[in-house]
């Protein structure tokens, strides 16, 4: 199309290629699964998990991040039928 102007640079297309690195990292760090399906199994589980144990990025205290610790342990022992 001689009205269209091209553009090709490595980083005009960075933003979108930037937000499947997070998806990316796992996958690459998970090859060792026989199956797509057992590593989308996994990472679905995984990251709902992890959202319970993962304290918030921001600036909390320590006394505040063990507390955080804390509470997901107790919250993960009640889901896993675990006995205290």
């Amino acid at each position: 199309m001689p009205a269209v102007e091209h553009r090709s640079h490595k980083g005009l297309n960075n933003q979108a290629e930037n937000s499947h690195l997070p998806l990316r990292k796992r996958e690459w760090i998970m090859q060792g699964f026989r199956s797509p399906g057992g590593l989308q199994r996994f990472t679905t589980v995984f990251s709902m998990v992890r959202k319970l144990f993962v304290p918030p990025r921001s600036r909390h205290s320590a006394l505040a991040t063990h507390l955080h610790c804390l509470s997901a342990m107790a919250k993960w022992k009640i889901a896993a039928c675990v006995a205290a």
